[in-house]
């Protein structure tokens, strides 16, 4: 994935109504009309928002007669999550460092502590 398109995808996904509609896409596809009911906007307000998430690569649009439904497109998503994958590899090994430091320390004040030491 580009930069560029990441960067599209992050800015899409920055805004909760974007998120909202992205979430109520899971569910299936659907019309404008539809997904603008829960919101408290227009229709056009609603396309404002489609139109974003379609240049992000998120959703698209099909046209059915006068219907025009919209679907996710989860490859985008995947994308992302390959992206944001060698992050969550960098912090499971911080972590995983994490915990041997944090039971090298509860060891060392349990021995302390059979010794009649206790550490504050």
């Amino acid at each position: 994935m580009s930069t560029d398109q990441l960067s599209a995808t992050f800015a899409a996904l920055a805004d909760p109504t974007r998120r909202a509609i992205l979430a109520r896409l899971t569910l299936g596809e659907t019309t404008v009309s539809e997904l603008a009911k829960p919101f408290k906007m227009s229709g056009p307000a609603v396309s404002k928002h489609l139109k974003v998430l379609e240049r992000a690569g998120l959703i698209s649009r099909g046209r059915e007669a006068q219907r025009r439904p919209c679907r996710i497109a989860p490859d985008a998503l995947k994308d992302v999550d390959a992206w944001l994958e060698s992050y969550r590899a960098l912090w499971d090994e911080r972590l995983d460092r994490l915990e041997v430091y944090l039971r090298e320390v509860q060891a060392k004040q349990k021995k302390g502590k059979r010794h009649g030491r206790h550490d504050r």
